[in-house]
């Protein structure tokens, strides 16, 4: 047991958070288990894993699932790793955006806070809308009437009703925030047990490690649906890459709520890296329970149609309707836990780059209610991630009118966003620490020399991935082919892209002249 002081420790916290020019605003009565508890649940197996498992099966089947996963989660802790650092040295909310203007000057700054912000919103959306598909999945699974009365419409009601308890939760009180969060680890931990639990013991067969380990899958339509080509293998399933880099995304939450936690410079760093393993070793069980828990068809195959779907034909086929929707009423309360704590981080990242002016109406998303929480800035981030999924109110059909696929385009787009804006708003400061090289001021929390590898390894990473996910994921979304039609699009590469242009043309004409980084609001010799 730690013999340290508590009051010197939050004495510490301030005294930091004062040298970097902020006062202690927020109440700082997050725990380092609360801090790693938040980016824990942001990235929430039971959320990403279920609710993107079709961008892993359609996109290379099995092996996307049972290869990818672990190779992309070994980059992923790499970037995570370097963030650690980071967050170690300048432990403030907005933190990203402030290591890059530190790091960069305020142009840095300026085009990581907006990539980091569209992100959070588009994560925020991402997980409230899978949350609302979960649930309108989980009734259905238990009442055939109201199975029968589905509609995108239904389903998107439920999405801005999710989006409200999200908001009401973060509103009440921050310090609600961290004892959800620790509630959250718990229950993520103990229902994705219980559900590998059920796909091991329930189904009556399970499919052969040879089948889930080597199995191929094509259904996006490229290269005539081969399993062996060129496109497959270096197209195909990078498209798949979606369901790993997107699950395992959000942790930067764990510096966004720095301002917040005690011993934040040691408590932020491991928050970082230790969700990311936890939830890369968890998921991968969880996946690969599902993988082998796909039934067989009447002639003794595997029925790889039930993934094109999602998990929850696995489910329905291989559990029956009353164990399946046990399996989905747990992912969707995790998936709740995620959308409550992907809106108290994107809050406060409002909050922080309204501080230093960056967001039109600054001084109102920056103003605190009486509970000391942004709740302003929560009611914008809700507004902004409805408005975001409107596009997932029209039906596409990936199949044929005989037999029908529906996919969820905009889901898949709006989570690419999720993934793109983060990810690159990651690699600005990545990269600006490794051009600092060892004039860099580390925080007690570092990587030592590593970093002269591992910062441009993890840059290299997310440049890569974030092409594959701008590309059209499916043949008829791609604008060069006979069968395009708008509704396949993945507008991700739209709106990412067009918000770059937007914030250049913003910057040249305007921001350049008055936006000069993190603002000041105390002075260190103010020090409490």
């Amino acid at each position: 047991m730690s013999t340290t002081d508590p009051h010197k420790e939050l004495d510490a916290d301030a005294k930091r958070l004062a040298e970097m020019g902020y006062s202690q605003d927020l109440n700082r009565n997050w725990s380092s288990f609360s801090n790693f508890a938040i980016s824990f649940s942001i990235i929430s197996i039971l959320a990403g894993c279920f609710t993107n498992f079709g961008a892993g099966w359609n996109n290379g089947g099995p092996v996307s699932i049972s290869w990818s996963w672990p190779i992309i989660s070994a980059f992923i802790l790499l970037i995570g790793f370097t963030m650690s650092e980071l967050v170690s040295a300048y432990p403030t909310s907005g933190g990203i955006y402030w290591w890059a203007a530190k790091l960069g000057g305020p142009r840095a700054g300026f085009y990581t806070g907006w990539l980091n912000l569209i992100g959070l919103v588009a994560v925020t959306a991402g997980v409230a809308y899978g949350c609302a598909t979960f649930i309108d999945l989980t009734l259905s699974m238990w009442s055939e009437s109201y199975a029968d009365g589905y509609s995108l419409t239904r389903v998107f009601v439920i999405f801005v009703a999710v989006l409200a308890i999200a908001s009401v939760l973060n509103i009440f009180s921050g310090h609600l925030m961290a004892v959800m969060n620790n509630v959250s680890v718990w229950w993520h931990v103990a229902g994705a047990a219980i559900i590998v639990a059920i796909l091991l013991i329930v189904p009556d067969t399970h499919q052969s490690f040879s089948y889930v380990f080597t199995e191929r899958i094509n259904n996006s339509g490229y290269s005539d649906g081969s399993t062996s080509s060129f496109v497959f293998f270096f197209a195909v399933i990078p498209f798949g890459f979606l369901l790993t880099q997107y699950t395992i995304t959000g942790y930067d939450a764990c510096a966004h709520l720095s301002e917040e936690t005690k011993g934040a410079s040691m408590g932020a760093a491991k928050g970082i890296w230790q969700s990311i393993l936890y939830s890369a070793i968890g998921g991968y069980i969880l996946l690969l329970a599902v993988v082998f828990a796909v039934p067989n068809l009447a002639d003794g195959s595997p029925d790889n149609s039930l993934g094109a779907g999602g998990v929850a034909p696995i489910f329905a086929a291989a559990l029956g309707s009353n164990w399946a929707g046990t399996v989905l009423f747990i992912s969707s309360a995790g998936q709740l836990f995620c959308a409550v704590s992907c809106m108290t981080s994107a809050s406060r990242m409002t909050y922080a780059f309204s501080r230093d002016g960056a967001v039109p109406g600054s001084k109102h998303w920056s103003m605190l209610s009486a509970n000391r929480v942004p709740a302003r800035a929560v009611m914008l981030v809700a507004v902004m991630a409805a408005l975001v999924t409107l596009p997932a109110l029209v039906e596409v059909n990936i199949g044929t009118p005989e037999a029908p696929i529906y996919s969820p385009i905009a889901f898949f787009a709006v989570t690419s966003i999720a993934v793109l804006g983060l990810y690159l708003s990651f690699a600005i400061p990545i990269w600006l620490r490794y051009r600092h090289g060892d004039n860099f001021e580390a925080g007690a929390w570092n990587n030592g020399s590593k970093y002269k590898w591992m910062n441009p390894l993890a840059v290299a990473e997310i440049i890569i991935v974030s092409l594959f996910l701008m590309m059209p994921t499916y043949k008829p979304g791609n604008p060069f082919d006979d069968s395009f039609e708008w509704k396949f699009v993945n507008y991700s590469p739209i709106v990412t892209l067009g918000a770059l242009l937007a914030i250049t043309i913003w910057w040249q004409a305007s921001a350049k002249n008055w936006f000069k980084g993190p603002i000041r609001t105390i002075d260190p010799a103010e020090v409490p």
